[in-house]
């Protein structure tokens, strides 16, 4: 399927808060949301760039598929991408949408803050 990145072995991915202001543009939707950043090395960057403008050009939706720490199969909505090549190789950096309990993976995440 063209309409998903999967990481399909290593650990789950870590995702970062990102306050930036441009980012919060893209969290306009219906349901309590919030935007992660994380970061993907790859083999081949720019063929998942492709992949994603490829789909929203179409008005499609693109996916981050991955293995939550427990185990559990999770998808989140990708809202940007961006490449970046390292010194390890290639890297994708995803803006993705969180929901509800998916908001516990951001590193930082404070439990308290929920219950206000």
């Amino acid at each position: 399927m063209d309409d998903k990145i999967t990481i399909i072995e290593g650990p789950p991915p870590v995702f970062e808060s990102f306050p930036d202001g441009w980012a919060l543009g893209l969290n306009e939707c219906s349901s309590l949301s919030g935007i992660a950043l994380t970061r993907l090395r790859t083999f081949n960057a720019a063929v998942l760039v492709e992949r994603c403008y490829r789909t929203w050009r179409k008005q499609g939706n693109m996916h981050l598929e991955y293995r939550s720490p427990e185990g559990l199969a999770r998808m989140s909505p990708i809202l940007a991408i961006r490449p970046m090549e390292v010194e390890e190789g290639n890297m994708v950096l995803l803006w993705v949408r969180l929901v509800g309990d998916e908001m516990r993976l951001v590193e930082g995440y404070d439990d308290d803050q929920e219950e206000k």
